[in-house]
């Protein structure tokens, strides 16, 4: 099996690495670390989520955040909304691309938003009908492919089944997400088949936790398999709050040092994406979470 000639990585540190930080990151630091990642070559940079404050505090300042970034043409800045309100939000500060978020594991969507899979899928309808009619583009996740905090197995069919019906709806990409990354290589692989059989491979994306030190093993996989987007924040923050000793997104430095490696074009300055990655640590109060970041660093 080959690997693609090419990647484009999805830099979710922004939105999915921050929203669980339990100290509140300063807009002015969101708006740098952003504009950071844009030097860096990254063509996608996920900028904020425009939900309810209630629920995600931390990106409370989601218009103000995307109002004061400095947008560079050839990069795409998606956001996550959870529904029409969060879509008008979005469009009243000029957001291009929206991202919705589905679960493929019924137990997961019954104890986070109180409903069924099929429920919260219906949701999206009324969003996508209103991105279609604005020519915005949709991205769409799903996750728990690999596992559920509540539920433990998820089954197989259960994630081709929303992957095939957020793709259906009009998302141009499936991001398909292992949100507790407790996914072996071996089950990334399978997984990936089994919705590559429903979905075209060049529309699909993978997302990978490191919780068990398996996302780069499993993004190797993969890659083997055909994908060619990869979703990963800097500096390794993030992480799912339901999951077990969750250490974090897989570090963007270590997949791109990874990609790197085998060949495969990026696009990305590495030293100024661990650069990077060492200044959000910084503002943190931490170490990176990112091995290359750390090697890196050393004269």
């Amino acid at each position: 099996m080959s690997t693609p000639p090419a990647v484009r990585i999805v830099e979710v540190g922004p939105r999915d690495g921050l929203q669980n930080e339990k100290t509140q990151v300063a807009t002015a630091d969101k708006v740098e670390l952003i504009d950071r990642l844009s030097a860096t070559g990254l063509r996608s940079i996920e900028a904020t989520s425009f939900v309810s404050p209630k629920w995600v505090p931390q990106l409370a300042d989601a218009a103000e955040v995307f109002t004061a970034i400095t947008r560079r043409p050839g990069v795409g800045y998606p956001v996550l909304v959870p529904n029409e309100q969060g879509y008008e939000r979005a469009r009243a500060v000029g957001v291009e691309e929206i991202a919705v978020f589905a679960a493929a594991s019924e137990a997961f969507n019954r104890t986070n938003i109180n409903a069924s899979i099929d429920e919260s899928l219906a949701r999206f309808a009324p969003v996508m009908a209103r991105a279609r009619a604005d020519g915005v583009k949709v991205r769409g996740y799903v996750s728990t492919v690999l596992g559920c905090p509540y539920q433990g197995e998820v089954p197989l069919d259960d994630v081709v089944r929303v992957a095939r019906a957020l793709h259906e709806m009009g998302c141009y990409e499936v991001s398909l997400g292992d949100t507790i990354g407790v996914g072996t290589p071996h089950k990334a692989r399978a997984m990936l088949r089994a919705v590559a059989a429903q979905v075209p491979m060049p529309a699909l994306a993978v997302h990978f936790h490191d919780t068990y030190g398996q996302a780069l093993s499993n993004i190797l996989a993969c890659l083997e398999e055909g994908v060619a987007v990869v979703d990963s924040a800097v500096a390794g923050v993030g992480g799912c709050p339901y999951a077990r000793g969750a250490s974090g997104n897989v570090a963007s430095e270590d997949v791109v040092y990874m990609l790197h490696g085998l060949g495969i074009d990026t696009g990305i300055d590495l030293p100024l994406l661990a650069q990077t990655g060492r200044w959000l640590a910084e503002r943190l109060g931490r170490d990176t979470g990112s091995k290359v970041g750390k090697a890196l660093a050393q004269p």
